[in-house]
């Protein structure tokens, strides 16, 4: 970064405030383009429990505009997923000025990664946590307790699973990005490797249902995303100076 680059506190502001605007407008239009097929997309969100409850689906909704805030919050979580792209674009060139010549040259692998990873977030989610979720849940049913899911409510807890897996699914590009700026070493995170699974187990109990099943299941994959950030961080990160092994030259004696 050089003394040119250096932008005051309110130029960070104004860029800060254009980038927020611009990720809004990306979101808005992926609204409106999902907004025409809301209630398809709602389809592809019941399908998880639609097969866990073996077609036996009967989705309430117990307040008069429930149905329809439900289909706005579904055209929008979709439109924040059509606009990640955008998303992560925007932020890491809102973080670029900060880098050095040689940090810019990975923001544009990162840039790609970040969303194949966040979207690889999400369909990991939907595909192999939600029907095994789905499946738990329901197994408290019987023959006088029966299921009746509301449209608001399960939708809810879908979109904040769908967005809490893409985002922990970063995982690795953040242990690379922050290696290859020299604020953590692959030495550092292989040392506090057990501290990282306590915290993994932590992040999992605090984002997925009170369940051990949802719990293991974001908490497998965060161990193994944090290898792959190990070997980020050993590929891409900062290197550290090399200690200076030599002996001391002895001086013989004539």
């Amino acid at each position: 970064m050089n003394e040119d680059d250096k932008l005051p506190f309110t130029a960070h502001l104004e860029e800060l405030r254009t980038r927020l605007i611009r990720s809004f407008v990306a979101i808005g239009i992926g609204f409106a383009i999902s907004y025409g097929f809301k209630e398809k997309l709602f389809e592809i969100l019941m399908s998880p429990l639609v097969l866990v409850m073996k077609g036996d689906t009967k989705m309430i909704f117990t307040g008069l505009a429930e149905a329809f805030f439900t289909y706005m919050k579904v055209a929008f979580l979709s439109g924040i997923l059509l606009a990640s792209p955008v998303i992560f674009f925007e932020f890491w060139m809102f973080v670029s000025p900060g880098l050095y010549k040689k940090e810019r040259k990975i923001l544009i692998p990162i840039m790609v990664l970040s969303t194949v990873f966040f979207l690889g977030g999400t369909l990991f989610g939907y595909f192999i946590v939600f029907p095994y979720g789905f499946e738990f849940f329901l197994s408290f049913t019987n023959e006088n307790i029966q299921a009746f899911p509301s449209m608001g409510e399960y939708l809810s807890f879908v979109s904040k699973m769908l967005i809490a897996f893409g985002l922990v699914f970063e995982l690795p590009l953040v242990l690379t990005f922050m290696a290859r700026l020299g604020i953590v070493s692959v030495d550092f995170l292989k040392t506090n490797r057990k501290y990282a699974i306590l915290v993994i187990f932590i992040v999992a109990a605090i984002l997925t249902p009170p369940d051990v099943i949802s719990q293991v299941m974001m908490a497998v994959p965060l161990m193994f995303l944090y290898e792959i950030g190990i070997f980020g961080a050993r590929m891409f990160g900062k290197k550290q100076p090399e200690e200076d092994l030599r002996k001391p030259v002895e001086v013989s004696e004539k």
